[in-house]
């Protein structure tokens, strides 16, 4: 008993420290952790019921056992506060709760509910209804439904930084052509938006050099392309990308301009540089789309 009432105490004190330390930091605890609280609390409660139920029930056989001496006591003892909430009964009045009926020798006791499954019973009506208000009437709360595309989102979100942490790996030195044609399409808005203002919507040339022939100012392969775009080439005007473009996207951009190789726009300026034979490999999901553009 004594244990019990320990146990009581230690979990009303956990309760009050948690509640101060959540006004004195001005803590605001999601719904459905109040209400993990809750059905915790309930639970441990009716944990110790349970136990204590058990431990008089314990008594009341010890004291069966005893025969004669236990009724002569039991007449003179009161019941205590948590017996009368229980409504434990002694085995020798298991004559006062019999039912009329009975089946093969085997007598129904009119035992009442015990009070902790009341509790526990009416706290999840309870809860449920809290529940209902919470989420379904007031919409204070994120369904199912919600929850799981907020985690989409999410994800995508984190998917998004892990590539764009992962795209910075790729430099001039570990740098490699892709040739597949969605990789291309990005590499080629990029070039779109960048380059396209110096270097022509063709890769024709305008104030830059063209970027179609076999012609190279600083260089024709892939490693070389790459470290162009990287660092660029301030003293003639070529800016550096370094900080507005990661690997991964500077290696489409690279892989791209690369691909227009040979395709001769019309309106295409001068060759510049020093010959480089370039063989790179082009996607042919793209190659067809690639052709029809420049016509």
């Amino acid at each position: 008993m004594k244990k019990i009432k320990l146990t009581a105490l230690l979990l009303g004190m956990a309760s009050v420290a948690m509640a101060q330390t959540a006004g004195t930091q001005n803590l605001e605890l999601p719904f459905y952790q109040v209400l993990i609280g809750i059905i915790l609390t309930l639970l441990a409660i009716t944990l110790l019921l349970v136990i204590y139920t058990l431990q008089k029930v314990a008594q009341l056989l010890k004291r069966e056992a005893l025969g004669e001496k236990y009724v002569e006591v039991a007449e003179v003892v009161e019941l205590t506060i948590w017996e009368k909430m229980l409504s434990l009964k002694p085995l020798s009045a298991e004559k006062d709760v019999e039912l009329d009926h009975d089946f093969d020798g085997i007598k129904e006791l009119n035992n009442p509910i015990p009070p902790w499954f009341n509790v526990l019973f009416l706290g999840t009506i309870v809860i449920g209804f809290a529940y209902f208000m919470y989420f379904h009437v007031f919409e204070a709360g994120p369904l199912q439904g919600q929850e799981y595309k907020n985690e989409l989102a999410l994800a995508e979100k984190q998917k998004a930084d892990y590539v764009k942490k992962a795209g910075n790996l790729i430099d001039e030195n570990s740098v490699t052509i892709l040739t597949d044609g969605s990789k291309l399409k990005e590499g080629e808005q990029v070039f779109a938006t960048k380059c396209a203002v110096c270097h022509g919507e063709k890769g024709e040339g305008k104030v830059g050099p063209n970027l179609v022939d076999e012609y190279w100012l600083h260089g024709g392969s892939v490693q070389e392309v790459f470290k162009s775009i990287k660092y660029g080439w301030p003293s003639k005007g070529m800016v550096a990308w370094q900080n507005s473009m990661n690997g991964g996207q500077m290696q489409q951009l690279t892989s791209y301009i690369l691909s227009i190789q040979g395709t001769n726009p019309a309106g295409a300026k001068e060759p510049q540089g020093e010959k480089v034979i370039t063989t790179p490999t082009v996607d042919s999901t793209l190659a067809s789309s690639q052709t029809d553009s420049i016509k």
